[in-house]
């Protein structure tokens, strides 16, 4: 995997990043994504990418400017120009028959065979019951008792209780007189799982690399986005419209409904809100005020008025906590926020 990420960054212009070797390219990235946005690719490294990655990150020291805006244009571009690659047990191991030994190859498929049965089934236990239920209502009873049998007995459980009765009852006499399951025929059912579920919900589940930058450029301070989206701009107009139109900013609050607003407010402190637009155009001040007693927006403006002087830095700061805020919310079901899209917005 850590190659992986080496691979999609070309080499630019500049010392610092055409000399930067892979696992460190892998590292930054992963520093810029962050503890939230970069736990599921640390949960997709083995074990000795993981060392090999921090490893890197240790020695990584401080980078330049101009070396993170390369790397991050470079990972957009490459990634959004990739038409990708595509890969099976198959080709795998006719690709190392033409490099290693025949014996060579079957030890080390073997392990793999091993690896990836104990990848499914670790994967399985993670999406929802009702989804794998879903998919389970179409096989055999037997394969069913054998996949059931594989997995934690509490999933099990929801998942017998998802499946029609009368199926479900079939599959539990069949998993009571299971007997050891044939190792090629556990094969069978690991690589159909792998291939036609697992790839399938994982698929589904992938963010795009430019959801995934947007959440990158909205943790910027103001000057730094604007600085990188101007370079990527230039590099790839393409992308830097795409990342754009997913960012969620300070502005976008101005799309939420007057609900969804004084939801807001109420979970935001007194001094966020006021060194946050301290720093706002009155237009945005209005909307935001228009939500209040008249009391209340006067004695906000008073507070505004008395803060005197205040660093960007800190509007910026208060302005991130806010769309933070919201976003948290959002995620609860708590607010609505309207998408970039016509048919998303509000009428009154």
């Amino acid at each position: 995997m850590a190659a992986g990420l080496a691979n999609s960054l070309a080499e630019a212009g500049g010392d610092a990043f055409a000399t930067m070797p892979g696992p460190q390219r892998a590292a930054a990235l992963l520093l810029m994504l962050g503890e939230a946005e970069g736990a599921p690719i640390w949960q997709m490294l083995e074990e000795d990418e993981v060392k090999k990655v921090s490893h890197a990150m240790v020695q990584l020291g401080t980078l330049e400017v101009a070396t993170v805006e390369k790397l991050i244009i470079e990972f957009v571009t490459k990634l959004s120009n990739s038409g990708g690659i595509s890969s099976n047990f198959e080709r795998t191991e006719a690709l190392l028959l033409k490099i290693f030994p025949s014996d060579q190859v079957s030890l080390i498929m073997a392990e793999i065979k091993g690896a990836s049965g104990k990848r499914v089934w670790a994967s399985i236990a993670q999406v929802d019951p009702e989804i794998l239920a879903s998919f389970l209502r179409n096989e055999y009873p037997q394969t069913v008792a054998v996949v059931l049998s594989r997995v934690r007995a509490d999933y099990a459980a929801k998942v017998l209780t998802i499946l029609p009765e009368e199926f479900a009852i079939d599959v539990l006499n069949r998993m009571l007189r299971m007997e050891t399951v044939q190792k090629e025929a556990l094969r069978h059912i690991e690589e159909t799982l792998r291939v036609e579920f697992v790839s399938t919900i994982a698929q589904t589940q992938r963010r795009d690399a430019h959801e995934m930058m947007a959440d990158v450029f909205n943790a910027f301070d103001r000057q730094t986005e604007g600085r990188f989206l101007a370079a990527l701009d230039q590099a790839n107009r393409g992308s830097a419209k795409r990342i754009r139109e997913l960012m969620f900013t300070f502005e976008d609050l101005l799309k939420l409904d007057p609900g969804s607003v004084q939801t807001l407010m109420r979970s935001i402190d007194g001094e966020t809100l006021c060194r946050a637009l301290k720093g706002a155009n009155e237009p945005t001040r209005a909307f935001f005020m228009r939500q209040m007693s008249t009391r209340a927006a006067k004695n906000l403006t008073d507070e505004m008025a008395s803060l005197g002087p205040v660093r960007l830095k800190e509007v910026d700061e208060a302005q991130t906590k806010m769309t933070e805020i919201a976003k948290d919310l959002a995620e609860k079901g708590e607010i609505m926020i309207a998408k970039n899209s016509a048919e998303e917005e509000l009428v009154y």
